[in-house]
Order: C-alpha cells, then structure tokens, then sequence
C-alpha cells in the first residue's frame, strides 16, 4: 500500500530515534536501511520516516539544519488508546509538551473532539496523539 502523504524527518541519532518511536511510541519498523540511517515506521495507519544524514545521503534542505529540527510543524496522528499511550510515555520519564485533555474544536456548525496529548521526539518534532471524540452540535 502507497500512502498518500509520508513525512520524512531527519534526525541526529537514528538509534535514539528508533528506540524512541519503537519502544516508547510502539510504532513498528515497515522496513529500513541500516547502511543510509533510514526506517520506515507505521503505528496503526500513521506512518513516518526516519533519517540521519551522512555524507553520502541525499539531503534536500533549504537553510541549515539546527536543533530543534521540528520548529514550526506538529503531526498530528489517531490512535485508538491514547491513554495507553499518554501512560507510556510519562512511564518512560518523558514530560509531555502538552498534558493528556479534551479538546474540542469548531468545525462549521459542529464541533468536532479530540482528547489528545502532544510529546516532543528527541529532535524536537512535535507530536500530537489523539482519539477521536466524535462530533456534536455547536
């Protein structure tokens, strides 16, 4: 299956960063390429891509690359529990950037909700984990 969009994160430890979004995220290695620090990830139908720049690898930026890599940008990504999810990561020692809550947010004459949590990747990635609350009437 080809996924219609896949962000690609470049990250300064590609072994810190899988131990992250493996072990503490529980997202899957699709695939990877060792010899050009490159995974493909999935968790659940959320999929994202890995890699650490070398010499050799192909690097398509437009400025320099500094820490945080991930100014600017946030993901968002549905899982089903993300209270499992949310107590993973504080289990892990983690401080979320944005504490488990229920939001909700207007969507032309409805509201639409989301209870959700945002955590920071080890290169400063936003990433904002939600379950679907449903819709109501605003």
């Amino acid at each position: 299956m080809t996924e219609a969009l896949v962000p690609e994160l470049y990250c300064r430890d590609i072994l810190q960063s899988l131990k992250f979004y493996t072990q503490t995220l529980d997202f899957k290695i699709r695939y990877q390429r060792p010899e050009e620090k490159f995974a493909y990830l999935e968790r659940e139908s959320a999929c994202l891509m890995l890699e650490q720049p070398t010499p050799a690898s192909r690097i398509w930026l437009l400025a320099e690359l500094a820490y945080p890599y991930g100014r600017g940008v946030n993901f968002q990504i549905k899982v089903t529990a993300v209270d499992d999810l949310y107590d993973r990561v504080t289990a892990a020692g983690l401080e979320p950037f944005l504490p488990l809550e229920e939001k909700w947010y207007r969507r032309d004459a409805d509201q639409i909700g989301n209870r959700q949590f945002i955590v920071a990747d080890p290169d400063g990635y936003l990433l904002r984990f939600f379950q679907d609350l449903g819709s109501r009437r605003d």
